[in-house]
């Protein structure tokens, strides 16, 4: 008899730093996800005197890559995330229009080699004057779909605890994560067989390879994020 996974209904809360790495949001390396996570905590929500935490930069405005996030249902009539009356706003696509605007150490990796440095997202909620909401970490599943089993509703004590760190370095080193210079043997690991043979190809300057694509079935496309010439001849979103 084959049992049939039941669905999320609803994304599990991370409060502490454990959980964040017990989650594996944005790992392993290339993933930007802790990057953006940091930056974000950081620079896009700011605590007033009360201690009432707002989102500093409106997401409305498309400012750093963010754009509308219209939490659609699925072909299983199952929706990511739980109905509000607040507008969903996405960041994280870094061939989105305005995600220039982010810091190079988050856009560093993202070529076509790495197949999942462009993965990792971040939902929030947008209120009225820009009071703080419900702040959400996701990742694609495949080049369409996001994964409802690596979705997480991030708390406001995590964030105040992320930007307890005077730098980056120190929020990666508390997760055990390590970029190319440290850790050179995970882009194997990660970037997938079709990127890893993609990239021996290119070094040994072998010109008469082909690389077929794995055959990927029930995959639709995510109208979500904005329509963007690309390179290749596939988009993340």
């Amino acid at each position: 008899m084959v049992y049939k996974k039941e669905m999320k209904t609803m994304p599990e809360k991370i409060t502490t730093i454990r959980d964040l790495n017990r989650c594996r949001f944005g790992q392993p390396w290339p993933r930007h996800g802790l990057k953006l996570l940091y930056w974000f905590a950081n620079d896009c929500i700011w605590v007033n005197d009360d201690g009432d935490m707002f989102l500093a930069c409106d997401p409305a405005k498309g400012v750093f890559g963010f754009h509308h996030f219209e939490n659609r249902y699925n072909k299983r009539n199952e929706k990511l995330l739980p109905d509000v009356n607040f507008h969903y706003y996405l960041l994280g696509n870094l061939n989105s229009p305005g995600a220039d605007m982010l810091p190079d150490y988050i856009k560093k990796h993202n070529t076509s080699l790495h197949g999942v440095s462009n993965s990792d997202r971040i939902i929030v909620t947008d209120h009225e004057q820009m009071k703080f909401g419900k702040i959400y970490l996701t990742t694609h599943k495949d080049l369409s779909n996001y994964d409802p089993y690596a979705t997480f509703h991030i708390s406001r004590s995590l964030l105040k605890t992320i930007q307890s760190y005077p730098k980056l370095e120190d929020f990666l080193q508390s997760l055990g994560y390590q970029d190319e210079t440290s850790n050179q043997p995970a882009l194997i690991a990660c970037v997938g067989d079709v990127a890893y043979r993609m990239l021996t190809i290119e070094c040994e300057e072998r010109s008469d390879v082909t690389v077929e694509s794995e055959e990927r079935r029930d995959v639709t496309v995510d109208t979500d994020t904005p329509s963007r010439n690309c390179v290749c001849s596939c988009t993340i979103l």
